[in-house]
């Protein structure tokens, strides 16, 4: 049938996209071909026969016995190992020969495999088996191949046309609050020069950081068992076999083949049917998905403690109580952009919430691929030196962090200019934020104490070297 966008009397004109089907059934009907399995019943009681078997397990026979019984492609049989008793292999029948595998059974999760793949029964493990291999024999030339002529540009259209208001975010109008709190962010960022000449109170609303949709995002790809039947939304063509058919992007849901996860390009846009969670959510799948150019838990969390906070002796460095911590946390899940912090009496609460977001991050807000550079140039001789590679190692940063990272730390500035009341000063806010901002990469751990008063310093850079970093 041919795919064409029909005229939905919602101002969308009438497209004919194609005269080609949008899914291909050439796959399909090939898994339909494949061999069925057949179990091969041992016509003998098998003495301690083990209890996750059937009566496909024929006991301690040798390898020629087994290739005597399976006769016709599809037939299988289970037996034990005469030199290794307790050790299991599958016989199957496939294409004219006869192959065996290495059977194991996981006892927790009450599986058989042979390989990563887990399946309830026997009977599924070889059934998938027999697909597998027979896709191989007849389209592994097509497979190949398959990748290299897509129909994704099709379906985000015909997604975009069908559900416009899905378009990065699904459920935006349908989430607590409304519709000036999911507006795109308007960076509130301090105005150095004001708060030179105007005290204490100078804030200004700076030029909007570029919007989510300008931020590239990779898509979160994970391999998935479908139920029923799945066709890939990057080549069009049906995804074959019982479990783990490809993969699922977390963030927005797009289904493909594990082949074709190298073709598609780095353009997700998280659904929020898909983002459930606001906290230890990547940074920028969480701005993607809510249409925001910050994560709002920050911008929420910065202006709360911009109206009331800044004066606070210990700010940051005073732990709020647990509980409110995470009072505040709840809110921001249940109620999003629109949690109310003025309810919470405590200024520390508040920034403890926030130290927790980033904390929380999968990926801190120094990210682990420019960690290396930050780390290098706080190492540097001399201030002026440091500072310009801290200018390189900004460029280092995925485009959400960068934004963030700028607008957080102008709010740092703002709070080490009034150290007199507050008492935090650029190196007492490097030993809160050096390990909360940075975090060393894993297989690098035995740096991380070593690397503890560097991460300090690279915060401290930051701050004092603020108007040179982001001059404009």
């Amino acid at each position: 049938m041919a795919y064409h966008m029909v005229d939905n009397n919602d101002g969308y004109e009438s497209n004919r996209v194609s005269e080609q089907p949008l899914w291909k059934s050439y796959l399909y009907q090939l898994q339909q071909q494949a061999p069925k399995p057949k179990r091969i019943v041992s016509e003998r009681s098998i003495p301690n026969r083990p209890e996750f078997y059937g009566r496909e397990y024929h006991g301690p026979i040798s390898r020629e016995q087994a290739t005597q019984l399976l006769r016709a492609d599809g037939d299988y049989l289970i037996r034990e190992s005469q030199r290794q008793p307790g050790s299991y292999t599958l016989g199957l029948r496939f294409h004219g020969d006869n192959k065996n595998y290495k059977l194991y059974f996981d006892h927790s999760s009450r599986t058989h495999y042979v390989g990563e793949k887990r399946f309830e029964t026997m009977q599924e493990l070889v059934q998938d088996g027999l697909i597998t291999m027979y896709m191989e024999l007849e389209a592994s030339d097509y497979i190949s191949v398959m990748a290299q002529e897509p129909v994704y540009d099709r379906v985000t259209q015909f997604q975009k046309h069908k559900h416009p208001a899905r378009v990065g975010n699904s459920e935006v109008s349908a989430r607590p609050g409304n519709a000036e709190v999911y507006a795109p962010v308007q960076q509130l960022q301090v105005s150095i020069a004001e708060a030179d000449t105007a005290g204490d109170t100078a804030v200004s609303t700076a030029t909007a950081a570029p919007q989510c949709y300008d931020y590239e995002k990779p898509h979160g790809f994970k391999m998935n068992s479908f139920k029923g039947l799945h066709w890939c939304q990057w080549c069009g063509n049906f995804m074959w076999g019982l479990v783990q058919q490809g993969m699922r992007c977390a963030d927005c849901g797009l289904i493909i083949h594990k082949q074709c996860a190298v073709s598609v390009p780095r353009d997700c846009v998280p659904d929020m049917k898909f983002v459930k969670r606001v906290f230890g959510v990547d940074l920028t799948t969480l701005v993607k998905a809510y249409k925001t150019s910050i994560p709002f838990v920050v911008e929420v969390c910065v202006r709360e403690l911009e109206s009331r906070g800044l004066h606070c002796e210990g700010l940051y460095r005073e732990c709020g109580f647990n509980e409110d911590i995470e009072s505040i946390r709840s809110a921001f899940e249940s109620d999003g952009a629109g949690a109310r912090l003025e309810e919470f009496d405590d200024v520390n609460a508040v920034a403890g919430a926030l130290k927790l977001y980033f904390r929380d991050l999968p990926i801190p807000l120094i990210s682990f691929e420019a960690y290396p550079h930050f780390i290098a140039a706080a190492n540097r001789e001399s201030f002026p030196q440091r500072v310009e590679s801290l200018r390189a190692a900004l460029q280092a940063l995925p485009p959400a962090h960068f934004q963030t990272l700028r607008y957080f730390l102008a709010h740092l500035v703002r709070v080490s200019r009034l150290s007199d009341s507050n008492l935090m000063g650029p190196e007492n806010l490097g030993v809160v934020f050096g390990p909360t901002l940075l975090r060393c990469p894993e297989s690098q751990s035995w740096a991380m104490l070593s690397e503890l008063p560097t991460q300090r310093l690279v915060v401290e850079l930051l701050v004092t070297g603020y108007t040179t970093l982001f001059p404009s």
